[in-house]
């Protein structure tokens, strides 16, 4: 595929990615929506390269960041789900013991949540009560952030699954497709 047409791939994808995240000003498809744009990252890998979608990333990340409304949604597309495809890859590849790659993942995803969500509630002073629309003083408003991130580590099995098996179905049924209709290689 030559640069120009890679270049065009990417401005699109940056696009699309963008428009993904605006999704996200529905309170209740933040999570969603990041990880939906993740999948136009994880396009990008398979067509372009690892370098080109980190360049995806890196441009929709600053641009959702400025113009997305409900800021959630953009963190947590820059903290994990933007370069989690990119780096899903390279873990897979390089370790061959499946707990230790689960492991790993783990530890990234629960760091980047943890970083997204502190910059959301502790440096953005967002407040967590109201986010979520819980009354004050009640066991879960005291109780909040252990139950978020219990939440968030049981919708990561799942969204690893998703992102490998639509990888797969994209390779499988719409590769040549996409290929023939664009023209690529």
């Amino acid at each position: 595929m030559s640069k120009a047409s890679k270049t065009a791939l990417g401005g699109m994808a940056t696009a699309l990615s963008v428009v993904v995240l605006l999704l996200s000003a529905i309170d209740v498809l933040s999570i969603t929506a990041a990880a939906a744009a993740g999948m136009i990252t994880l396009f990008c890998v398979i067509e372009l390269s690892k370098g080109w979608a980190f360049g995806v990333y890196a441009a929709s990340a600053i641009i959702g960041f400025l113009v997305v409304p409900n800021k959630e949604g953009a963190l947590l597309y820059i903290a994990f789900f933007g370069y989690y495809p990119i780096i899903k890859g390279l873990i897979e590849g390089k370790i061959k013991n499946r707990l230790l790659e689960y492991l790993l993942k783990f530890l990234i995803y629960n760091a980047a949540i943890f970083a997204a969500e502190y910059i959301l509630f502790k440096v953005m002073n967002v407040p967590l009560t109201e986010f979520l629309d819980v009354k004050e003083g009640s066991w879960l408003s005291q109780h909040i952030i252990p139950v978020f991130f219990v939440l968030l580590n049981l919708i990561f099995v799942p969204l690893d699954y998703l992102y490998t098996a639509v990888a797969t179905m994209y390779l499988n049924r719409y590769q040549k497709i996409f290929r023939k209709v664009f023209k690529f290689r």
